[in-house]
């Protein structure tokens, strides 16, 4: 393992790939601390507190030993940390199959732009330390391409998660923190302000700040859910603008 002090990268590969290693001394000549590891759970926890970001080279080896890739995906949900992959198309989709694309903070093609793969480190390092660090904001809906699009929304300005229902909600919850769940106020089985009672009744979710998506704006309705003690209240018809200010406000006001 050829480790950097201060290291809050690690670059990943299941073999001694030579691009790889050489990435720890173009990060470091950046002033960027980073180790080489293999994927193998018992290299990669030591470094775990120490970690901002994971540089994955997806080989053959590596999509093929799931049990590492799995791996990877819990420590990232854990931890928050920016994931880099670098491979082929076909590697990417295996790879997505098991670690959510939301948590991956970008894919580089071979042959490998070494110059943007270290802007694209720098910044991540940058956005994610101390005040700059981006909110994570966790998206509840079983209207998948609307939830899609306010996915594509947000993505620029936070980390997002995706839930299709209450149960994937909680479950999401259960592994990754969150700074604010947007919650489909009507959704089928457990709708939101059944999803609402569950989060505040949890001590591990009690406090997370929720924010009920509607497509109904009568008195009645408005005041139904305002009753429950939502962070807010915002309708399905908010356009892109609107909701970034909304969240911008809500954060500096509201949200140590």
């Amino acid at each position: 393992m050829a480790l950097n002090n201060e290291c809050k990268v690690a670059i990943v590969s299941a073999t001694d790939s030579f691009l790889a290693k050489s990435l720890t001394t173009k990060l470091g000549g950046e002033g960027i601390g980073s180790a080489f590891v293999h994927a193998d759970i018992s290299e990669i926890t030591p470094l775990a507190d120490e970690l901002e970001m994971l540089i994955l080279f997806m080989t053959e080896e590596l999509v093929e030993n799931t049990d590492s890739v799995v791996y990877i995906n819990d420590m990232i949900m854990d931890n928050e940390w920016g994931l880099i992959l670098i491979g082929e198309e076909t590697q990417y989709d295996l790879i997505k199959s098991i670690i959510p694309e939301h948590m991956i903070t970008r894919w580089f093609k071979r042959p490998l732009d070494i110059e943007m793969l270290i802007k694209e480190v720098s910044t991540f390092l940058v956005e994610n330390t101390d005040d700059n660090k981006k909110r994570t904001v966790l998206i509840v809906d079983d209207d998948v391409t609307y939830m899609r699009t306010v996915y594509e929304w947000l993505k620029g300005y936070y980390h997002v998660g995706m839930a299709q229902s209450g149960v994937q909600a909680i479950s999401y919850l259960a592994k990754n923190k969150a700074d604010l769940v947007l919650l489909d106020y009507e959704m089928p089985i457990a709708n939101g302000p059944q999803v609402l009672s569950m989060l505040q009744n949890d001590t591990e979710t009690g406090q997370i700040p929720v924010m009920f998506l509607t497509g109904h704006s009568d008195k009645d309705s408005v005041v139904s859910a305002l009753n429950l003690k939502p962070a807010d209240y915002l309708l399905k018809t908010i356009d892109k603008k609107s909701l970034l200010e909304k969240l911008e406000l809500f954060f500096k006001t509201n949200h140590k």
